[in-house]
C-alpha cells in the first residue's frame, strides 16, 4: 500500500470518532504525520468529497459519502434483506436489541438490528464499526468456532483496545478470554456480564452454513437490570434458531458465496 493510501484510510478511520471533526494540528499530532503532509492530505480527501472542512471553526469531519458506500453495498448484497425477518422476531421474542455481525476476513462487523425494547433503558451502539473481538459476545462466538490458537492469532491482531473503553470484566489477555471461549463451546453460545460495556449483558451464536463455515454472529444485548443472567440463559434456544434460520436464509444473498 503507497504511503499517501494507507495516511489517508489512517485520517478517515481515525475520524470515525470524532463527529465534530479535528483541527489540522491535532489529527497531525494524532497521526504522527508531519503538518505539511497532514494539510495536504486532507485538501485532497476534501477535495473528493470524503471530508469537509467547518466553515468557521475549520475542524476536518467526515462526510455522508463513507456511510453512503456502506449502506449502498449492504443494500446490493442483499444482507440485510434476507437477516431482518429473522432478526426483528428475535427481537420482539427477547424484547432486547438484536444484531447480526458479518464476518469480512479477519474481522467482524455489524450490518444490521432489530430493537425489542419498546421502553426504559435502550442499549444501541454504533453500527458499521469492527467488533471487539476479545471483549464481546459476538467475538466469543466467533472465536469459539475455531481452534485456540486461530483465535490467539486473531486477537493478537486486533488487540484488546483501551481498557477504560470496555467493562471491569473484559479479559486482558489471550489466557483470561480462554475461559469465554471454553463455556461458549459448552453452552452453545457467548454469554458475557460487565465485558463489553459496565452494566451491560449479551449473548451471542455463530451463523454456520451446511459446509461449517461460519459466516455471521447473531447477538442479543441489554442493560443487566432488565436483561439479567438468567434471562440471558433463557434466550439460548431462541438465540440458536435464529442463527440457524439466518443460516439457511444466508444463500439468497450474494455476500455469503463469495
Amino acid at each position: 500500500m503507497s504511503a499517501i493510501l494507507e495516511r489517508s484510510f489512517k485520517v478517515l478511520e481515525h475520524l470515525v470518532a470524532y463527529p465534530d471533526g479535528k483541527p489540522l494540528s491535532a489529527l497531525a499530532a494524532d497521526l504522527d504525520l508531519p503538518l505539511s503532509a497532514t494539510h495536504r492530505l486532507l485538501t485532497e480527501l476534501v477535495e473528493i468529497g470524503y471530508l469537509r472542512q467547518h466553515p468557521v471553526y475549520g475542524q476536518y469531519m467526515l462526510t455522508i459519502r463513507l456511510v453512503s458506500l456502506g449502506l449502498s453495498y449492504l443494500s446490493n448484497s442483499g444482507i440485510v434483506d434476507v437477516s431482518q425477518p429473522v432478526l426483528d422476531r428475535l427481537a420482539a421474542a427477547s424484547g432486547e436489541l438484536v444484531r447480526l455481525a458479518v464476518v469480512d476476513g479477519d474481522d467482524l462487523t455489524f450490518v444490521a438490528k432489530a430493537q425489542g425494547a419498546r421502553g426504559g433503558l435502550l442499549y444501541d451502539p454504533d453500527m458499521g464499526l469492527s467488533v471487539n473481538l476479545a471483549c464481546s459476545a459476538a467475538g466469543h462466538a466467533w472465536l469459539a468456532t475455531m481452534s485456540d490458537k486461530d483465535a490467539a492469532a486473531l486477537v493478537a491482531r486486533q488487540g484488546f483496545g483501551v481498557a477504560e473503553d470496555f467493562g471491569p470484566g473484559a479479559p486482558r489477555s489471550m489466557k483470561a478470554v480462554l475461559p469465554f471461549l471454553r463455556a461458549t463451546r459448552e453452552r452453545g453460545f457467548a454469554l458475557i456480564e460487565n465485558v463489553f460495556a459496565t452494566g451491560m449483558g449479551s449473548v451471542g451464536a455463530a451463523v454456520r452454513l451446511r459446509n461449517g463455515a461460519v459466516v455471521g454472529v447473531v447477538t442479543i444485548a441489554g442493560p443487566l437490570l432488565r436483561f439479567t443472567g438468567a434471562r440471558m440463559a433463557a434466550t439460548g434456544e431462541a438465540l440458536l434458531q435464529a442463527a440457524t434460520d439466518l443460516a439457511q436464509s444466508s444463500s439468497a444473498s450474494p455476500f455469503f458465496k463469495r
